[in-house]
């Protein structure tokens, strides 16, 4: 396999355990154990760890090892600031580059989503939904700068899933009418009203993030 793609396939697999929390936040890591465990050798573990600390999921201690970093409550709050920044903006300002297609296709889904449907059963199809819906918005983006920046975004917020477990139906409901209210006013050219209601989603979205964190925190499966 050219050197390329095993750099891309070492970043690709210890991102995804550290993403999943297989190697949860606070793990100890070294060179030797990763080599092992993902059957490659030095040299494209080490170009992903180096990919891996620019994007604040490792840091590397010089003659302790590399530890797994922690997710913090400011960290939180730092995700939701640059999502208010970015999407609202890409809404007013690159609306008109959105897939119209695509719009309706999620129209279509959200408003025929209840609560017998796959996302109440299956949270990880709700994830995926969900990110696939914000990321359209943000890839109708030309600003290169800004879709790079978001993706760093992205993997922090999947990690914080994938700690925090579920999510509740009613959040699901309020999510999906949310989605609507956002999509609705895209499909009438509407900008300065569909980055208004992606604001307001945005402040909901926040504020039932940090009841899970302190809910989580006052029983003790999360910890910050």
């Amino acid at each position: 396999m050219p050197k390329t793609n095993l750099k891309t396939l070492a970043y690709n697999k210890i991102r995804q355990k550290i993403v999943t929390c297989e190697y949860a936040p606070g793990t100890f890591l070294n060179e030797e154990i990763l080599t092992e465990a993902l059957g490659l050798s030095r040299t494209p573990i080490r170009d992903a760890l180096g990919r891996l600390e620019q994007e604040g999921l490792i840091e590397i201690r010089p003659k302790r090892g590399i530890i797994v970093k922690s997710l913090t409550v400011s960290d939180i709050n730092m995700i939701f600031e640059v999502r208010n920044m970015y999407e609202p903006y890409i809404l007013k300002n690159y609306g008109s580059l959105l897939p119209v297609e695509r719009l309706h296709g999620f129209y279509d889904i959200f408003l025929h989503t209840d609560s017998n449907s796959e996302c109440f059963k299956n949270n990880d199809y709700f994830y995926e939904l969900d990110s696939d819906f914000h990321l359209m918005i943000v890839r109708s983006c030309p600003n290169v700068y800004i879709q790079n920046n978001y993706s760093l975004i992205l993997t922090q917020n999947a990690r914080f899933r994938y700690m925090t477990g579920n999510v509740s139906n009613n959040r699901l409901e309020d999510t999906f009418k949310e989605h609507l209210d956002i999509i609705r006013p895209c499909l009438q050219k509407n900008w300065d009203e569909a980055a208004e209601k992606m604001l307001y989603h945005l402040k909901e979205s926040k504020k039932s993030t940090f009841q899970l964190i302190f809910d989580g925190m006052d029983n003790g499966t999360i910890k910050f």
